[in-house]
């Protein structure tokens, strides 16, 4: 079944695989954070790590088949923020990822994303999905 729109969740957002529904995880993830009353400087960290994570997911996992979809899930308590994103691609190898600041990889285009995540949160999750896909869980505290 394609999908091609967002399905907005009690607990987090299902898009097609288009850059074009960015802006729907944007908008999602800023009411959201914010209704939990989640300080700005914590949502911009998120909001960040999570348009990096979606842009890897659609691009690279899915590669942009509009009949995938990129599940984006959070969860907030009192210390934390999680999100969880999910692709349906066929999955990558993590610890394969070279250092974008490594010499070789300075001038390469790409790779750069889960490096970028980490600097702006605390903890970085990479893992397979039960159904194929690569899931990424990222925690950032309050």
């Amino acid at each position: 079944m394609t999908m091609h729109k967002s399905v907005v969740l009690p607990d987090g957002i299902i898009i097609p695989s288009s850059t074009n529904f960015l802006a729907d995880v944007d908008l999602f993830l800023e009411n959201r954070l914010s209704g939990y009353g989640v300080d700005p400087g914590v949502m911009t960290d998120i909001a960040i790590s999570v348009s990096e994570l979606v842009n890897n997911a659609i691009i690279h996992g899915n590669k942009l088949d509009i009949s995938k979809r990129v599940d984006i899930r959070f969860r907030v308590t009192a210390s934390e923020v999680r999100v969880t994103v999910s692709d349906e691609g066929n999955g990558f190898d993590y610890q394969a990822v070279k250092s974008p600041v490594a010499d070789d990889n300075l001038l390469k285009e790409v790779g750069r994303g889960l490096f970028i995540v980490k600097n702006f949160v605390d903890e970085v999750f990479v893992g397979k999905n039960p159904h194929g896909g690569t899931c990424v869980e990222i925690v950032k505290k309050r």
